[in-house]
């Protein structure tokens, strides 16, 4: 299904050098703010305690963080969930204090506000089980990058697992780095997202570089560049619509969805731009410096088609 068809392809790879300097500038920013500023984690990673409380009377998630802070609760994260009336509190942990300890002196601060307030639920996540997994978030982070560049060396060629690889670090590194600029809570569901985004980001490529290697069996004259414009190019009506429609369901979950779901809608919607981005202007123009060769992918044997 095409909503178009360009006549003459676009010298992406024109662009390509300019771009990818663009990419490295971003690259270094968004590391030197994962070193120097750090991911803001959650308490389910660092330990902590989650109250969920329910208020009769809405009230304004200000007046209970100003709360809080009377009783030294200044790094306490308070948002709502569901409705106005349902607030969740996540409170870091303390030496000295147990979890039961926190809540009572919390709902002691939040009854002086109003005695009808009522604990819904308390959950306890102990520095132990945030630290496994941190833990396993790396090591699911890793193997998704190992899986996703044993998958494009075996379909296509290893210069294009190589720069499909990249393509997906330079997307990860880069929601990361959104994430420690502006100190975005990095949850269990952000970590979804990013896993997510891994996938979604390595089926563009595999698109185009399927269209690569159909258009290197078909046009015998065309150059390397010319290749991968006219790849890019005939795929264009197919991102305009797969993107298109994606970004749509995102934003309205980032905007509908509430604060439960914002910073993973977040990461979805950095996610997807910049996998579009990098199919482009990374992956594909990485292939053209390795030397990518018409041989080099007619030596492939693959009946697959590209997932279009």
């Amino acid at each position: 299904m095409e909503f178009f068809r360009i006549q003459k392809d676009i010298p992406f790879m024109k662009w390509a050098l300019i771009f990818n300097i663009i990419s490295l500038i971003m690259l270094l920013l968004a590391v030197f703010f994962l070193i120097y500023r750090g991911l803001h984690l959650s308490p389910e990673f660092t330990g902590g305690t989650m109250l969920e409380i329910h208020v009769p009377e809405a009230k304004k998630i200000d007046v209970i963080r100003h709360a809080l802070d009377k009783i030294l609760y200044t790094d306490a994260q308070v948002q709502t969930f569901g409705t106005s009336h349902d607030v969740l509190i996540r409170l870091p942990l303390k030496e000295g204090l147990s979890s039961t300890k926190q809540s009572d002196r919390v709902m002691t601060a939040l009854k002086a506000l109003d005695a009808q307030i009522k604990l819904q639920c308390m959950e306890f996540v102990g520095p132990q089980v945030g630290k496994e997994l941190v833990i396993d978030g790396l090591l699911s982070l890793t193997c998704a990058v190992v899986s996703i560049t044993l998958y494009l060396a075996f379909r296509f060629e290893w210069r294009l697992a190589i720069a499909g690889a990249i393509a997906n670090l330079h997307d990860l590194i880069i929601i990361l780095g959104f994430f420690a600029f502006f100190q975005w809570e990095f949850s269990l569901s952000v970590l979804a997202a990013v896993l997510a985004v891994l996938g979604y980001s390595v089926n563009e490529s595999v698109v185009i570089f399927d269209r690569i290697r159909e258009t290197f069996q078909r046009e015998r004259n065309m150059t390397i560049t010319d290749v991968i414009n006219h790849a890019i190019t005939s795929t264009i009506s197919r991102t305009i619509i797969t993107h298109g429609l994606t970004q749509m369901m995102v934003l309205s979950i980032l905007l509908f969805g509430g604060l439960m779901l914002r910073y993973f809608a977040l990461a979805l919607t950095i996610g997807i731009l910049f996998s579009i981005y990098s199919s482009v202007f990374v992956s594909s123009a990485l292939a053209m410096c390795f030397g990518i060769k018409r041989r080099d992918l007619n030596a492939v044997k693959n009946g697959g088609h590209s997932p279009e």
